[in-house]
């Protein structure tokens, strides 16, 4: 950036959900702004819409920024000069700003019923055209607005529309002007006496001095109101930035269609913080010279507004998948012993049920060496939690592993289990030496005796290598499973 001004920049999430990955960028892309210009990243929670608020969202949004390692210096649950940080709690201002507005002539009342306004878009349409509100000629008094309170009618507030035209420079998608006739009286008090979101959005930043506005460009048509507003209330006009649309890869807006979207999910999916953090700052973002891997410091140090491109991002799975895996392999064994630590914390399968034993942890991620995500490890290992006496093998494994070509491989698993019983040391090391000098002496391939075994001690073709299989297993659960399934064989 060539402005190194101190910015005060927002996340300003709705409880009405978890954190999706769309706003875990809008988060991502104000903390490093803030941290990059030596300024402040307030988090406010907006919960003005009760009907469509979650019970526990906010604490589960706070609780996904800071599992990406995205924190804020003023806001909920951290406190500053400009508190309450929750919307509700900041109700007398926005009544004050209303007031205002009502008294200067820049806002009025108004009693349509939902029934009244859908007749008018009716008509509207008829006509081929959008509804633009009509304004009264003479606005409502107080009288006017008893009676329709009395009668049962909704009671909003409207705010006059300038009549010029209003032009917002974004730095990212250039000037956008909106023409006089294309501005409505919009709401800005509900009939429930609540601000709607652009009221309470320009007062509180307002109030809280921020200095710049980065969201998602689906706002960017909302933002000629905003700015109007901040010219009557005689509140400064931030400098804005709107970021480009996240799709999917057919080009479609990112849904739950083809997968999760929030970023628990791919915390329960096994997928480390760094890895996604680093994967969700290039949707609409390069740091340049084709530079994709990065830490957060080094995202602070490389981002810039002037890199964020037009162009709507593509949310590439397959890429974020590769990420994951590479920063898997690189992680050194304390950060991926904590990082599994975590995973098994909130993940909900066999090995999280069961509780993995500590010593037995850091043998499992030995033993998944090249994995993609955690989840690959409850794949490959679920055998190990499971009773052995209640372990079941796969019709299909055992037909194609075990019965076909004359049943040798049953013929196989009856060999090498006698090797076993006489092997006394139990390691990875011992048990491959074993099993490669038995390959040897009968000339036969590696793949012909570990995929009896594999079958016959986990009940499919999928596990770790079987070296590392049978050492997790133990030796007495091993040779007690292979003696089940051959005393099972038809």
């Amino acid at each position: 950036m060539t402005d190194q001004t101190a910015l005060r920049v927002r996340f300003a999430p709705s409880p009405t959900g978890d954190l999706h990955v769309g706003g875990a960028r809008t988060a991502l892309f104000n903390h490093l702004l803030a941290r990059r210009t030596g300024g402040t990243f307030i988090l406010r929670i907006e919960d003005t819409d009760a009907a469509r608020n979650v019970a526990g969202a906010d604490e589960r949004i706070m609780r996904d920024l800071r599992w990406l390692g995205i924190t804020w210096d003023e806001g909920v649950g951290v406190g500053g000069p400009h508190g309450p940080y929750y919307q509700t709690q900041r109700l007398d201002l926005y009544r004050a700003a209303v007031d205002r507005l009502l008294a200067s002539g820049r806002a009025y009342h108004a009693f349509e019923t939902p029934e009244e306004l859908e007749a008018m878009r009716a008509a509207a349409a008829a006509r081929k055209a959008s509804l633009r509100y009509p304004r009264p000629a003479c606005f409502p008094d107080a009288a006017d607005v008893r009676r329709a309170r009395e009668a049962g009618r909704p009671v909003v507030v409207r705010f006059t529309a300038p009549d010029e035209p209003v032009t917002v420079h974004d730095e990212v998608m250039g000037e956008v002007t909106v023409a006089a006739e294309e501005l409505d009286d919009f709401i800005i008090l509900k009939a429930d006496g609540m601000p709607t979101y652009h009221l309470a959005n320009v007062v509180d930043d307002g109030a809280m001095g921020v200095n710049l506005v980065m969201r998602g460009q689906e706002f960017l048509g909302q933002t000629p109101r905003h700015i109007a507003l901040q010219r009557v209330l005689g509140l400064p006009t931030p400098r804005y930035a709107h970021l480009p649309l996240i799709l999917d890869m057919q080009g479609r807006k990112l849904s739950k269609r083809d997968g999760d979207v929030e970023v628990h999910a791919f915390r329960v999916a096994g997928y480390l913080p760094e890895a996604l953090v680093n994967f969700i700052a290039l949707l609409g973002w390069s740091p340049g010279g084709q530079r994709e891997k990065m830490t957060l410091p080094e995202m602070v140090e490389l981002f810039s507004l002037d890199r964020i491109g037009r162009t709507n991002a593509k949310f590439d799975r397959e890429k974020l998948l590769a990420f994951n895996t590479d920063a898997l392999a690189g992680a050194d064994p304390d950060r991926l012993a904590a990082a599994f630590d975590d995973w098994l914390s909130v993940a909900d399968n066999p090995l999280s049920r069961a509780g993995v034993p500590a010593e037995l942890r850091p043998a499992l991620l030995r033993a998944n060496r090249g994995m993609r995500t955690f989840q690959d490890i409850a794949v490959r290992c679920g055998f190990l939690f499971i009773r052995d006496d209640e372990l079941t093998l796969d019709p299909q494994a055992v037909a194609e592993v075990l019965t076909r070509g004359d049943h040798a491989g049953w013929r196989m698993l009856e060999q090498v289990l006698a090797a076993l019983e006489a092997l006394k040391d139990w390691t990875p090391e011992s048990i491959e030496s074993l099993l490669k000098s038995f390959c040897a002496e009968r000339g036969a391939g590696m793949g012909r005796v570990a995929q009896p075994l594999r079958v016959a001690v986990t009940g499919t073709t999928v596990s770790p290598a079987i070296f590392d299989t049978l050492a997790l297993l133990g030796r007495e659960r091993t040779l007690k499973r292979i003696r089940r399934a051959l005393s099972a064989r038809v």
